[in-house]
Protein backbone atom coordinates (compact mmCIF):
# COMPACT_ATOMS: atom_id res chain seq x y z
CA UNK A 1 0.00 0.00 0.00
CA UNK A 2 1.12 3.53 -0.80
CA UNK A 3 0.12 7.00 0.40
CA UNK A 4 -0.28 10.05 -1.84
CA UNK A 5 0.15 13.34 0.03
CA UNK A 6 -0.71 16.74 -1.43
CA UNK A 7 0.42 19.83 0.45
CA UNK A 8 1.17 23.50 0.02
CA UNK A 9 2.55 26.50 1.91
CA UNK A 10 0.60 26.87 5.20
CA UNK A 11 0.94 30.64 4.81
CA UNK A 12 -1.13 30.33 1.59
CA UNK A 13 -3.69 27.52 2.15
CA UNK A 14 -4.65 27.06 -1.49
CA UNK A 15 -5.08 23.27 -1.65
CA UNK A 16 -8.67 22.74 -2.82
CA UNK A 17 -10.98 19.81 -2.31
CA UNK A 18 -11.48 19.71 -6.09
CA UNK A 19 -7.74 19.22 -6.67
CA UNK A 20 -7.52 16.41 -4.12
CA UNK A 21 -10.70 14.61 -5.25
CA UNK A 22 -9.82 14.94 -8.93
CA UNK A 23 -6.47 13.22 -8.41
CA UNK A 24 -7.93 10.63 -6.03
CA UNK A 25 -10.56 9.69 -8.61
CA UNK A 26 -8.07 9.61 -11.50
CA UNK A 27 -5.75 7.31 -9.58
CA UNK A 28 -8.46 5.15 -7.99
CA UNK A 29 -7.35 6.07 -4.49
CA UNK A 30 -9.06 5.58 -1.16
CA UNK A 31 -11.03 8.21 0.72
CA UNK A 32 -9.20 11.49 1.21
CA UNK A 33 -8.05 12.41 4.71
CA UNK A 34 -7.49 16.11 5.42
CA UNK A 35 -4.51 16.68 7.67
CA UNK A 36 -4.92 20.45 7.59
CA UNK A 37 -7.78 22.05 5.61
CA UNK A 38 -6.45 24.00 2.64
CA UNK A 39 -2.88 22.86 3.37
CA UNK A 40 -2.47 19.06 3.37
CA UNK A 41 -4.46 15.95 2.46
CA UNK A 42 -3.67 12.29 1.74
CA UNK A 43 -5.23 9.14 0.34
CA UNK A 44 -4.27 5.47 -0.03
CA UNK A 45 -3.09 3.95 -3.31
CA UNK A 46 -2.60 0.30 -4.27
CA UNK A 47 0.46 1.11 -6.44
CA UNK A 48 2.64 3.98 -7.63
CA UNK A 49 0.95 5.52 -10.70
CA UNK A 50 2.97 5.50 -13.93
CA UNK A 51 2.28 9.20 -14.51
CA UNK A 52 3.34 10.32 -11.03
CA UNK A 53 5.98 12.79 -12.22
CA UNK A 54 3.83 14.26 -14.96
CA UNK A 55 1.11 14.92 -12.38
CA UNK A 56 3.72 16.25 -9.95
CA UNK A 57 4.87 18.77 -12.54
CA UNK A 58 1.34 19.95 -13.22
CA UNK A 59 0.66 20.43 -9.52
CA UNK A 60 3.90 22.38 -9.10
CA UNK A 61 2.48 25.03 -11.41
CA UNK A 62 -0.46 25.34 -8.98
CA UNK A 63 1.82 25.73 -5.96
CA UNK A 64 1.11 22.22 -4.68
CA UNK A 65 3.62 19.51 -3.73
CA UNK A 66 2.87 15.81 -4.30
CA UNK A 67 4.60 12.88 -2.64
CA UNK A 68 3.88 9.18 -3.18
CA UNK A 69 5.52 6.85 -0.66
CA UNK A 70 5.04 3.43 0.95
CA UNK A 71 2.51 3.48 3.77
CA UNK A 72 4.47 1.07 5.95
CA UNK A 73 6.97 2.61 8.32
CA UNK A 74 6.44 6.23 7.34
CA UNK A 75 6.41 7.48 10.94
CA UNK A 76 10.07 7.93 11.81
CA UNK A 77 12.09 7.81 15.02
CA UNK A 78 15.00 10.01 13.96
CA UNK A 79 15.08 13.45 12.36
CA UNK A 80 18.43 14.39 10.85
CA UNK A 81 18.50 17.86 9.34
CA UNK A 82 20.77 20.20 7.46
CA UNK A 83 20.86 23.77 8.84
CA UNK A 84 21.62 26.37 6.16
CA UNK A 85 18.68 27.05 3.82
CA UNK A 86 16.86 24.20 5.57
CA UNK A 87 16.27 24.85 9.28
CA UNK A 88 17.16 28.50 8.70
CA UNK A 89 16.49 30.59 5.60
CA UNK A 90 20.07 31.81 5.15
CA UNK A 91 23.57 30.45 4.43
CA UNK A 92 25.60 31.48 7.48
CA UNK A 93 28.90 31.73 5.62
CA UNK A 94 27.31 34.10 3.09
CA UNK A 95 26.10 36.34 5.90
CA UNK A 96 29.57 36.40 7.50
CA UNK A 97 31.11 37.13 4.12
CA UNK A 98 28.74 40.05 3.65
CA UNK A 99 30.00 41.47 6.93
CA UNK A 100 33.55 41.06 5.58
CA UNK A 101 32.68 42.87 2.35
CA UNK A 102 32.94 39.82 0.07
CA UNK A 103 29.31 38.70 0.24
CA UNK A 104 28.48 38.50 -3.46
CA UNK A 105 31.67 36.61 -4.33
CA UNK A 106 31.24 34.07 -1.54
CA UNK A 107 27.51 33.62 -2.26
CA UNK A 108 28.42 32.66 -5.82
CA UNK A 109 30.80 29.98 -4.58
CA UNK A 110 28.22 28.71 -2.08
CA UNK A 111 25.57 28.38 -4.78
CA UNK A 112 27.90 26.39 -7.02
CA UNK A 113 29.04 24.15 -4.15
CA UNK A 114 25.46 23.43 -3.07
CA UNK A 115 24.56 22.64 -6.67
CA UNK A 116 27.36 20.07 -6.80
CA UNK A 117 29.50 22.02 -9.26
CA UNK A 118 32.45 22.40 -6.84
CA UNK A 119 34.18 20.14 -4.34
CA UNK A 120 32.53 21.01 -1.02
CA UNK A 121 35.65 20.81 1.14
CA UNK A 122 37.82 22.93 -1.16
CA UNK A 123 35.07 25.49 -1.62
CA UNK A 124 34.60 25.76 2.15
CA UNK A 125 38.32 26.34 2.75
CA UNK A 126 38.38 29.06 0.09
CA UNK A 127 35.36 30.85 1.51
CA UNK A 128 36.56 30.63 5.12
CA UNK A 129 39.92 32.05 4.05
CA UNK A 130 38.14 35.24 2.99
CA UNK A 131 36.81 35.70 6.53
CA UNK A 132 40.29 36.08 8.04
CA UNK A 133 40.48 38.98 10.46
CA UNK A 134 36.72 39.30 10.96
CA UNK A 135 35.94 39.95 14.64
CA UNK A 136 34.50 36.89 16.40
CA UNK A 137 31.77 39.09 17.86
CA UNK A 138 30.31 39.44 14.35
CA UNK A 139 28.90 35.91 14.71
CA UNK A 140 26.57 37.04 17.50
CA UNK A 141 25.44 40.02 15.42
CA UNK A 142 24.75 37.85 12.38
CA UNK A 143 22.66 35.42 14.43
CA UNK A 144 20.74 38.28 16.04
CA UNK A 145 20.17 40.47 12.98
CA UNK A 146 20.41 38.28 9.88
CA UNK A 147 19.33 34.72 10.67
CA UNK A 148 15.66 33.73 10.48
CA UNK A 149 14.22 30.30 11.18
CA UNK A 150 12.49 28.34 8.43
CA UNK A 151 8.74 28.18 9.24
CA UNK A 152 7.60 24.94 10.81
CA UNK A 153 10.94 23.98 12.33
CA UNK A 154 9.90 24.25 15.96
CA UNK A 155 6.73 22.23 15.33
CA UNK A 156 8.68 19.57 13.44
CA UNK A 157 11.29 19.02 16.13
CA UNK A 158 8.86 19.29 19.05
CA UNK A 159 6.33 16.88 17.55
CA UNK A 160 8.88 14.21 16.70
CA UNK A 161 10.51 14.44 20.12
CA UNK A 162 7.11 14.37 21.85
CA UNK A 163 6.45 11.06 20.05
CA UNK A 164 9.73 9.58 21.28
CA UNK A 165 11.89 10.65 18.35
CA UNK A 166 15.44 12.00 18.37
CA UNK A 167 16.56 15.12 16.47
CA UNK A 168 20.07 15.84 15.17
CA UNK A 169 21.21 18.98 13.36
CA UNK A 170 24.08 18.03 11.03
CA UNK A 171 25.58 20.90 9.05
CA UNK A 172 28.46 21.65 6.72
CA UNK A 173 28.39 25.06 8.39
CA UNK A 174 29.82 26.01 11.75
CA UNK A 175 29.34 24.98 15.37
CA UNK A 176 29.17 28.65 16.37
CA UNK A 177 25.82 28.69 14.56
CA UNK A 178 24.53 25.12 14.96
CA UNK A 179 24.84 25.22 18.76
CA UNK A 180 22.61 28.30 18.90
CA UNK A 181 20.12 27.15 16.26
CA UNK A 182 19.87 23.68 17.79
CA UNK A 183 19.07 25.24 21.17
CA UNK A 184 16.44 27.53 19.63
CA UNK A 185 14.68 24.65 17.89
CA UNK A 186 15.07 21.95 20.54
CA UNK A 187 17.44 19.54 18.78
CA UNK A 188 19.02 16.79 20.87
CA UNK A 189 22.46 17.27 19.32
CA UNK A 190 24.31 19.16 16.62
CA UNK A 191 27.38 18.53 14.47
CA UNK A 192 29.23 20.99 12.24
CA UNK A 193 32.64 22.41 11.35
CA UNK A 194 34.69 24.55 13.72
CA UNK A 195 35.89 28.01 12.75
CA UNK A 196 39.40 28.59 14.09
CA UNK A 197 40.26 31.87 15.77
CA UNK A 198 43.30 33.97 16.64
CA UNK A 199 42.40 35.83 19.77
CA UNK A 200 39.27 37.84 19.03
CA UNK A 201 39.34 37.42 15.24
CA UNK A 202 38.67 34.60 12.79
CA UNK A 203 41.83 32.87 11.58
CA UNK A 204 40.49 32.24 8.08
CA UNK A 205 40.77 28.50 8.66
CA UNK A 206 38.43 25.66 9.53
CA UNK A 207 39.35 22.69 11.71
CA UNK A 208 40.10 19.46 9.86
CA UNK A 209 38.64 17.06 8.93
CA UNK A 210 35.82 19.00 7.32
CA UNK A 211 32.29 17.77 7.89
CA UNK A 212 30.99 17.34 4.36
CA UNK A 213 28.92 14.88 2.34
CA UNK A 214 30.45 11.70 3.77
CA UNK A 215 30.36 13.00 7.33
CA UNK A 216 26.63 13.69 7.05
CA UNK A 217 26.04 10.12 5.89
CA UNK A 218 28.28 8.84 8.69
CA UNK A 219 26.29 10.88 11.22
CA UNK A 220 23.04 9.27 10.05
CA UNK A 221 24.54 5.79 10.33
CA UNK A 222 26.24 6.42 13.69
CA UNK A 223 23.25 8.07 15.36
CA UNK A 224 20.86 5.37 14.10
CA UNK A 225 23.15 2.66 15.46
CA UNK A 226 23.46 4.45 18.80
CA UNK A 227 19.67 4.64 19.06
CA UNK A 228 19.34 0.98 18.10
CA UNK A 229 17.28 1.72 15.00
CA UNK A 230 17.67 1.25 11.26
CA UNK A 231 18.47 4.18 8.95
CA UNK A 232 15.09 3.34 7.38
CA UNK A 233 13.53 4.71 10.57
CA UNK A 234 15.03 8.14 9.91
CA UNK A 235 13.72 11.12 8.00
CA UNK A 236 16.42 13.41 6.63
CA UNK A 237 16.03 16.87 5.14
CA UNK A 238 18.41 19.09 3.19
CA UNK A 239 18.82 21.21 0.10
CA UNK A 240 22.37 20.86 -1.20
CA UNK A 241 24.60 18.39 -3.03
CA UNK A 242 26.44 17.61 0.22
CA UNK A 243 23.13 16.28 1.62
CA UNK A 244 22.48 13.75 -1.14
CA UNK A 245 24.18 10.71 0.41
CA UNK A 246 22.33 11.32 3.70
CA UNK A 247 19.00 11.79 1.89
CA UNK A 248 19.50 8.62 -0.16
CA UNK A 249 20.29 6.44 2.88
CA UNK A 250 17.49 7.65 5.16
CA UNK A 251 14.12 5.93 5.04
CA UNK A 252 12.65 9.24 3.89
CA UNK A 253 15.00 11.75 2.25
CA UNK A 254 13.35 15.13 1.76
CA UNK A 255 14.76 17.70 -0.67
CA UNK A 256 13.38 20.94 0.80
CA UNK A 257 13.40 23.96 -1.52
CA UNK A 258 16.46 22.26 -2.99
CA UNK A 259 18.71 23.15 -5.89
CA UNK A 260 17.17 21.65 -9.09
CA UNK A 261 20.07 19.27 -9.65
CA UNK A 262 19.65 18.01 -6.06
CA UNK A 263 15.87 17.70 -6.16
CA UNK A 264 16.11 15.71 -9.39
CA UNK A 265 17.89 12.94 -7.46
CA UNK A 266 15.26 12.68 -4.72
CA UNK A 267 11.82 11.07 -4.72
CA UNK A 268 10.50 13.43 -2.03
CA UNK A 269 10.63 17.04 -3.21
CA UNK A 270 9.06 19.86 -1.20
CA UNK A 271 9.14 23.15 -3.07
CA UNK A 272 6.09 24.92 -1.67
CA UNK A 273 5.48 23.56 1.84
CA UNK A 274 7.52 24.50 4.90
CA UNK A 275 9.10 22.19 7.48
CA UNK A 276 5.69 21.00 8.71
CA UNK A 277 5.60 19.09 5.40
CA UNK A 278 7.81 16.49 7.09
CA UNK A 279 5.06 15.93 9.66
CA UNK A 280 2.29 15.72 7.08
CA UNK A 281 4.37 13.18 5.16
CA UNK A 282 4.41 11.03 8.31
CA UNK A 283 0.64 11.25 8.58
CA UNK A 284 0.44 13.78 11.40
CA UNK A 285 -2.61 16.05 11.32
CA UNK A 286 -2.25 19.69 12.36
CA UNK A 287 -4.04 19.05 15.65
CA UNK A 288 -1.41 16.43 16.51
CA UNK A 289 1.49 18.89 16.30
CA UNK A 290 3.25 19.59 19.59
CA UNK A 291 3.24 23.20 20.74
Amino acid sequence: MFIATLLTDPARPILSRETVESLRNAWGGGAARWLDPGVAAEFDLPAVPDNRWQVWEGLQALGVDLVVQPAEGRRKRLLIADMDSTMIRQECIDELADEAGVGAYVAGITARAMNGELDFESALRERVGLLKGLPVEVIDRVIRDRITLMPGGRELVATMRARGGYAALVSGGFTAFTARIAAMLGFDENRANTLLTHGETLAGEVAEPILGKQAKLDALIEISARLGISTQEAIAVGDGANDLAMLARAGSGVALHAKPSVAAQCDIRINHGDLTALLFLQGYARDEFAA
